[in-house]
């Protein structure tokens, strides 16, 4: 496999699942339904409520909550497995702090401020207009997630 072009593949497929009107969070996790070969209307119900930071409450940025869902998907057991949650809590950790290297925070308030003028956590989505496209990041972390989680499956397969 041709580990660049596939990235851009599913950061395209990532960003189009945006611009369609899914949130952040299932943007990053429908990029991956075929990877795991989860039917993409079960995968959009999974993550729907993550985006805005769950729930548009603003808290874990929904981009960094489908990698995490993602990597449930990845290393996980469908038994309680001590073991298999550490690794899971590993790999989450691992893309935490990718993430966060790149913008400083997983936090979307944070990941707002200097884009949005009032942070606003009220349940109603905001329209998808060019405008809105404009003045925030989403774009740009649904590719960063998308990245970041592509690197991590590629470091996983070469036994890094």
């Amino acid at each position: 496999m041709d580990w660049n072009e596939e990235t851009e593949r599913r950061v395209r497929k990532g960003v189009e699942f945006f611009k369609q009107g899914y949130n952040c969070s299932q943007s990053v996790t429908l990029a991956f339904a075929d990877w795991y070969d989860v039917p993409e209307g079960l995968m959009a119900r999974i993550s729907a409520s993550f985006g805005g930071g769950i729930g548009r409450m603003r808290e874990t940025c929904g981009t960094a909550s489908g990698m995490f869902m993602l990597a449930g998907l990845e290393v996980a057991s469908e038994k309680a497995d001590k073991v298999v949650k550490a690794k899971n809590y590993e790999v989450v950790q691992r893309l935490a702090a990718d993430f966060k290297k790149e913008t400083g925070s997983i936090i979307c308030r944070d990941l707002l401020k200097g884009y949005v003028r009032d942070i606003n956590t009220n349940p109603t989505p905001e329209e998808r207009t060019d405008e809105y496209y404009k003045k925030r990041p989403c774009v740009r972390m649904v590719e960063l997630a998308i990245r970041i989680y592509m690197n991590y499956l590629r470091e996983k397969a070469a036994g890094k």
